[in-house]
């Protein structure tokens, strides 16, 4: 932005809200992409497959406990490995950001999407 800045152009700054998207990462769709994207097969597939899988959630409210309810999507939050799955998950973002001209800056469930325009192409 200081270089788009040096040379008179605007930065324009996009902040999606991705609000709970670890919650709604498709196992299957996670592991195709990890496969066919990533090179990921046989062992590491299990592996991560098994890390994701006969997971379940339960809610404690006022003293009371929910039923315990299997979680069928998501990765696990509070891991060292859920927000790295998630950056893989949503890897074709980039491309798709890129072929429209700007640009990606994520970390985990937080992106920036930017470009610099000249202030006559605002207008």
């Amino acid at each position: 932005m200081l270089n788009a800045a040096d040379t008179r152009q605007v930065t324009v700054l996009g902040l999606p809200d991705l609000s709970a998207a670890f919650d709604c990462v498709d196992h299957d769709l996670l592991l195709q992409r990890l496969e066919h994207g990533f090179g990921l097969a046989d062992v590491v597939l299990r592996w991560i497959h098994s890390f994701m899988s006969d997971r379940t959630q339960q809610v404690a409210y006022g003293g009371q406990l929910s039923t315990t309810r299997p979680l069928l999507f998501g990765v696990p939050q509070g891991s060292v490995l859920g927000p790295s799955l998630y950056i893989l998950y949503t890897a074709e973002l980039e491309h798709v950001v890129t072929q429209h001209g700007m640009r990606l800056h994520q970390y985990a469930d937080d992106s920036q999407l930017y470009l610099h325009l000249t202030v006559s192409d605002t207008v």
